[in-house]
C-alpha cells in the first residue's frame, strides 16, 4: 500500500475515530490483536529471508558502511504506524 492508497482508504472515515492496527498474535487460538497505533512515522524496512517478510533495520543496518554515507541498496524507506 501507498501513503497515497492510505489517504484515500481513509477518506470516507470518522475523522474522531481511533486508529489501531491488527495482527495475529501468535498464541494457541490464533487471536488477532488489534492494539493502538501511536505514532506515524519515517523508517527503513529490509527483507528477512528468516521472517519472510521486511523486518525494522536500525541505523547500523541502513548504513553499514560509515565511510560512504550511503544506505544499503536492500534498505527502503517507509511510513511506519506504530
Amino acid at each position: 500500500m501507498l501513503v497515497k492508497d492510505l489517504i484515500e482508504a481513509l477518506e470516507g472515515m470518522d475523522s474522531e475515530a481511533e486508529v489501531h492496527f491488527s495482527y495475529n498474535y501468535g498464541d494457541h487460538w490464533r487471536t488477532e490483536v488489534a492494539p493502538k497505533v501511536e505514532q506515524v512515522k519515517r523508517g527503513y524496512v529490509g527483507y528477512s529471508s528468516y521472517h519472510s517478510m521486511d523486518k525494522m533495520l536500525d541505523e547500523d543496518d541502513v548504513y553499514p558502511d560509515e565511510d560512504s554515507g550511503n544506505p544499503d541498496e536492500n534498505a527502503r524507506s517507509v511510513v511506519i504506524l506504530a
